[in-house]
């Protein structure tokens, strides 16, 4: 009799082969259901779980043109450490897709180094979605680290926070950073940084190996908005004072500099700062968030970005 998990190896297994058969051996769903013995529907399910347990990866060989061009466009007028611009779906060019498996590959390959390392990692769905892509790995020679806090005032847990998740995935030593985002005051704020553990963890994060951060806009579609950390009125606020743009809750202008005042004198996540000689990924796209990025591009906030071509258009324009 079969046990649980070995019943579950069998399946996986069926949906590698099956996965290896259609995108490897480009057959047909009905040669797969004859080689594998069972009927084509049986086979189609297995192809999807194929995919859907990311058993099967998809990378495009050919580099673009126009995205190689661009990615050296933005690096020379920014000068980044990299640039990875991949292509546009022009239904959706302000999607996850192509830039979440593109920040993936680059820490999967950081990931995969047997030197131990500290990767710090910021929030959002950029983030959320590039761990999404990330495959099931042991890498306990790693310790992953959060930027910022994963509690609203609340006491409820962000939805994007990715560092227990990320942590499933690859078996890494984590260290979420246990504070909520902002803080209710001034002396809150300073008693809640001055916990041992926050201590700890933001050492960890001043010795971090790479970095990676989502970019958030402004305005009532600005995830600090939208996540209910900040009202309407004090984003509008923010707005006035000119602000464009933030990483970890850090709100900043047009020239990179932080906005003094209103929500940043309460803001619980590590400081943010220029980026040294260590790479800070910023993972983003969409018009939306063009000034964002453009505003963390100018303050060095990032050194490296991942984003696609549309977006990657709009950043160079004059």
């Amino acid at each position: 009799m079969k046990t649980k998990n070995t019943a579950e190896t069998s399946r996986l297994d069926d949906a590698a082969r099956a996965g290896w058969l259609y995108y490897v051996a480009g057959n047909t769903q009905d040669e797969i259901a004859r080689k594998l013995g069972v009927s084509r529907q049986s086979a189609q399910r297995l192809v999807s779980l194929a995919v859907s347990e990311r058993l099967v990866k998809v990378r495009l060989d050919h580099p673009i043109a126009r995205c190689m061009e661009l990615s050296q466009r933005l690096v020379e007028r920014f000068g980044l450490q990299s640039c990875e611009v991949v292509p546009s779906d022009p239904d959706a060019p302000s999607s996850t897709v192509g830039i979440a498996q593109a920040a993936a590959a680059e820490m999967e390959r950081h990931f995969s180094s047997q030197q131990p390392k500290i990767i710090a990692f910021g929030t959002g769905r950029s983030l959320r979605a590039s761990v999404d892509q990330i495959p099931s790995m042991d890498c306990p020679q790693h310790r992953i680290v959060s930027l910022l806090g994963n509690m609203m005032s609340d006491g409820s847990a962000s939805a994007y926070n990715v560092i227990i998740r990320l942590a499933d995935r690859i078996n890494a030593k984590h260290y979420p950073m246990p504070l909520p985002v902002f803080a209710r005051s001034r002396e809150e704020l300073q008693l809640l940084h001055n916990q041992e553990a926050v201590h700890s963890i933001l050492d960890l994060i001043r010795q971090a190996d790479a970095t990676f951060v989502g970019i958030g806009n402004m305005g009532a579609t600005a995830p600090l908005t939208v996540d209910g950390f900040v009202g309407l009125d004090e984003m509008r606020a923010l707005e006035r004072a000119g602000a464009v743009g933030e990483i970890t809750s850090w709100v900043y202008d047009r020239n990179g500099r932080l906005i003094e005042g209103l929500s940043n004198d309460l803001v619980a996540s590590a400081p943010l700062r220029p980026a040294g000689d260590k790479p800070v990924y910023g993972v983003a796209a969409g018009a939306a968030k063009v000034p964002a990025m453009l505003g963390a591009l100018t303050g060095r906030f990032i050194n490296c970005l991942i984003t696609n071509e549309t977006t990657a258009e709009q950043l160079l324009k004059d």
